[in-house]
């Protein structure tokens, strides 16, 4: 399973990379980050039927992986 984030930065939205495309998780889980790894959202995921969902259409700016919040701060 490939989870990516698209979109404008700062304003990315939450996707399922498989097969060259990608899918919009934004009915099945809140965004993808610690939160939403901790409360089971990997397994809401993995039931959703994603070759169901519309492929993205074009080539979207890829942005990281994961959401990080404000309050967040760099490991030392």
């Amino acid at each position: 399973m490939k989870l990516v984030r698209y979109g404008a930065p700062g304003r990315e939205s939450r996707h399922h990379r498989e097969d060259g495309k990608i899918r919009d998780l934004s009915r099945i889980v809140k965004d993808i980050d610690g939160e939403m790894l901790a409360s089971g959202g990997l397994n809401k995921i993995k039931k959703a039927n994603l070759k169901r969902m519309k492929p993205v259409p074009g080539k979207p700016r890829l942005g990281p992986a994961s959401a990080v919040s404000a309050t967040s701060s760099p490991s030392a």
